[in-house]
This record gives structure tokens, C-alpha cells and sequence, in this order.
């Protein structure tokens, strides 16, 4: 939960230059990252992997006028509509983007390549099929909104009851790092979106980041096997919380859309 999933950067960069926000280059730069190279393999008239840049050109020209996020996760088909071939590749990756305006979807494949200490890192977009119909269990950014809040304040009262996380140098090297992000001015989303999205993904992102650190960072309190299952029942739902509020952030330039606002 504390990276960007790349399905977001590619959905919400992706959106930006659809809608004429950034140019093809600039968005190619933020979708690719940190990473060495994304290509996209299987678009429609095209028999080989293509670059990014060549890729939204295409789906354009294919009727795409926007690009969903989904985060499933096992018993949750977050943001999925179907098939269960498209929903099973989605599920393995844990992400994928949905194209709005065409029946398809990408799911990424990521490969690491190069030596020791010199490792990049290599994706492949898979391009498939997909059902048209309203995704799974996405809320209305109000809704998101309202859910974080309550997340938060359930994530902070079971680290503290279960004593998880909730101070050392780990946990405190975290919240440094993620702090120093925000106020680098990082762009939690592109050009284009609501206000409203960005303190959404930003608050999902902080609750992601309390859930990550009781995960991460040893046991705690919860000593025993029984206690252990505990917490992690209890921080279950904090966690669903925030991919819907990230789902719901990512989406909300698609939701518009169809709702005339733009």
C-alpha cells in the first residue's frame, strides 16, 4: 500500500493525456517510473509488443476515452467486471486498468533483469478482453472519504491495543520517509483529477502505510498464534478500506465523465 501501484500511474497518467493535460512523452515518463521499460503486448492490430507512447495513441483511436483501476485481492474482485480469464490474470498481478469506451483491460507482468547490484526492472502490459459492466464493489469518492476516516481511526486503536508497530526506529523511519514524500510535493495523482480524489488517495495511502507497518515490523504484543490471528482480523477490513478508497481516487476522472461533469 505505500507504492504507487503501477496500475494507478499508467490509469491516472494515461487519463492526463487523453484529456490533453500532458504531452505522450511526460506521461510515458511517469507511468514507466522507476523502471527500465514498459511494453504492451497483444493491442488490437498489432502483432508484436508495442511502447507505451505507440499504445495510447492506439487505444485512442480504439474508442478509449478514460482508464479504471482495479486492486483485487483473493475474495475481493475489487474494480473487476469479468471474464474470469481477465479477472484471474488481474487477481495474480493484483492490479490491473480497465479501459473506458473499449472492451479491454491490461494486466501487468513484471520481469527483473541484469546482474547483481545492476537488476532494472521490465513490465509487460497484457491486453485482453474484457466484460463490459460496472466494476466490483468501487465506492463513490464520498463514500471513500467516509470510510477512510473510520479506517484510520480503527488502524490507530489496533496498533495501539495490540502494542503493533506503533513506535521503534522502523516505524518511525517510515512515517519519515512517507512524510518526506508528501512534502516534496509528490504528484499523488495527474493533471485533471478532482481535489477531492487527491486527499482521498493521500488518506488511503496514510492508512496504508499504519496497516503496512503492523504487518511488517514483527508481532508486537500479539505473542501468541491466537493473538497474532487476531490482529490481523482486525486490520483485514482497515486494509480493504483503503484499496476501495484507492480505486475509487484512481477512477474518479472516468466517474466523472460519465456523470457529465466534464
Amino acid at each position: 500500500m505505500l507504492s504507487e501501484p503501477r496500475s494507478g500511474r499508467l490509469a491516472a497518467w494515461g487519463n492526463a493525456l487523453l484529456a490533453g493535460f500532458v504531452s505522450p512523452d511526460d506521461a510515458v515518463l511517469e507511468i514507466v517510473g522507476d523502471d527500465a521499460v514498459h511494453r504492451v503486448e497483444g493491442l488490437p492490430g498489432e502483432s508484436a509488443p508495442v511502447g507505451l507512447t505507440l499504445a495510447l495513441g492506439r487505444l485512442r483511436t480504439l474508442g478509449v476515452s478514460g482508464l479504471r483501476v482495479a486492486l483485487p485481492a483473493p475474495g475481493h474482485p475489487l474494480g473487476l467486471s469479468g471474464p474470469p480469464d481477465f479477472n484471474a490474470r488481474a487477481l495474480d498481478a493484483e492490479e490491473a486498468v480497465i479501459c473506458h469506451g473499449a472492451a479491454l483491460g491490461l494486466v501487468p507482468e513484471v520481469y527483473e533483469a541484469g546482474p547483481d547490484g545492476d537488476v532494472h526492472v521490465e513490465v509487460v502490459w497484457h491486453v485482453l478482453p474484457v466484460r463490459e459492466a460496472p466494476p466490483a464493489d468501487v465506492p463513490s469518492l464520498g463514500e471513500a472519504e467516509r470510510e477512510l476516516a473510520e479506517a484510520l481511526r480503527d488502524a490507530t486503536e489496533v496498533l495501539s491495543r495490540l502494542d503493533v508497530a506503533g513506535s521503534g526506529p522502523v516505524a518511525e523511519a517510515a512515517i519519515e520517509a512517507y512524510r518526506a514524500r508528501a512534502e516534496r510535493g509528490r504528484e499523488v495523482l495527474a493533471p485533471g483529477y478532482p481535489p477531492r480524489a487527491v486527499r482521498v488517495l493521500e488518506l488511503a495511502q496514510r492508512v496504508g502505510l499504519l496497516v503496512s507497518l503492523a504487518y511488517e515490523n514483527g508481532h508486537g504484543g500479539a505473542v501468541s498464534s491466537a493473538e497474532m490471528g487476531a490482529r490481523a482480523e482486525a486490520l483485514r477490513p482497515v486494509e480493504r478500506v483503503a484499496r476501495r478508497a484507492q480505486v475509487a481516487a484512481y477512477n474518479a476522472y472516468v466517474e466523472e465523465r460519465e456523470r457529465g461533469v466534464r
